[in-house]
């Protein structure tokens, strides 16, 4: 059983998240944290998210998880997490960062709003990428903008996503939000540009840990 913990309260962003994984042919289960913030957006609701959630990550564990995936891509509380359950746990920032580096030399990151650049690139730095990582961008879209409204969202990542590939010189771009899982199919296939979503990176990953 790989269980999907949403940190947050949103249940229409986990529904999202396991819809994700049943499309690639792999069961999931979902989980909301009701006592969450609605939406991650900064270390204010990072911190308020953990105690709920490590409580969700005990339950998933003694319930025989075989993987459990925190759904956020700031990787909310995911050491702590690994210290309490008997499976791996995966973040979807950390996986996402992983097949970047697996599939090319440099990637940039899009990510939502501003107050979310520190906590990504202090990630990416305590992972060992900081050296392929060409830039942390926002794109000034809310989390829950993306979740209500993904065809008023996208041209502004889409467009971030356009200035990564030029101004950094990159030719892997990091989606950095789980609520971004959308844009690809969006943004259409291009040669020169690859998308990384993390949340299709930990569901890859978890399948093979799990097995």
């Amino acid at each position: 059983m790989i269980v999907i913990i949403n940190p947050n309260s949103t249940q229409a962003m986990t529904r999202t998240m396991v819809d994700t994984a049943l499309d690639m042919g792999i069961k999931v289960e979902g989980w909301t944290s009701h006592d969450g913030p609605p939406a991650i957006q900064g270390p204010e609701d990072g911190a308020a998210c953990i105690p709920p959630l490590l409580g969700l990550v005990r339950k998933a564990s003694d319930e025989g998880a075989s993987a459990i995936i925190i759904g956020c891509f700031d990787d909310t509380g995911l050491d702590l997490a690994r210290d309490i359950a008997r499976c791996p746990v995966i973040g979807v920032g950390q996986a996402a960062y992983h097949m970047a580096v697996l599939a090319g030399q440099r990637f940039s990151v899009v990510t939502t709003l501003p107050q979310s650049i520190p906590v990504l690139e202090q990630n990416i730095h305590s992972y060992g990428f900081a050296p392929r990582l060409g830039r942390v961008r926002a794109s000034n879209v809310p989390v829950l903008a993306l979740e209500t409204d993904l065809p008023g969202s996208a041209p502004k990542v889409i467009a971030e996503i356009d200035r990564a590939v030029v101004e950094d010189k990159v030719g892997i771009v990091v989606l950095g939000c789980a609520g971004m899982v959308g844009i690809p199919d969006l943004y259409g296939d291009r040669p020169d540009v690859r998308l990384v979503d993390g949340v299709k990176s930990a569901v890859q990953l978890s399948a093979i840990l799990s097995r």
